[in-house]
């Protein structure tokens, strides 16, 4: 056992302050990583942890590629390159705007309402998994806590564009 460490393997109180954003995104990363490999066993093997935020940023109604990039924080040629992408993987397509016929949108397809559905039953298990491994109590304590030091906030779409994606 390193010397830094405490009995029960958690760092002592005056642990780094950087390993707080570590740890919350090796946290992150687990689940996203586990949600896609049980995606490809399931038929969405194309599937990538981008897609998931654009697929909530499409919404049930679609979008144009324009506002696509608005929402996602990156720029029309970045949406419209992800869409392109997207198309060929079978998970959207494009059709005609409803409100302006000179428009296009771009909509999910029932391969792309496939994948949502499926990876939130997929989220539901590993946080079933997490449960058993922590424990129900002290995994919703850890969600509690992360409610109250992150508030009311709403997962923003634009992460891709903030991490720096177009």
């Amino acid at each position: 056992m390193s010397s830094d460490m405490t009995v029960d393997g958690r760092q002592p109180a005056g642990a780094p302050g950087f390993e707080l954003p570590v740890r919350l995104l090796l946290g992150f990363r687990s689940l996203i990583d586990d949600l896609h490999a049980e995606l490809a066993r399931q038929g969405h093997p194309d599937a990538r942890p981008m897609h998931g935020f654009v697929f909530q940023a499409i919404g049930p109604g679609g979008t144009t590629a324009a506002e696509l990039g608005r929402r996602l924080g990156v720029s029309k040629q970045a949406a419209g390159k992800t869409i392109d992408s997207l198309v060929k993987l079978g998970y959207v397509r494009r059709e005609p705007d409803p409100r302006d016929q000179r428009q296009k949108i771009v909509v999910l397809t029932e391969h792309g309402i496939d994948a949502l559905v499926r990876s939130a039953a997929i989220f539901d298990e590993l946080r079933a998994r997490w449960a058993d491994i922590l424990g129900t109590e002290r995994l919703a304590a850890l969600e509690a806590d992360l409610r109250a030091v992150t508030g009311d906030l709403v997962l923003p779409l634009d992460i891709p564009g903030w991490f720096g994606g177009g």
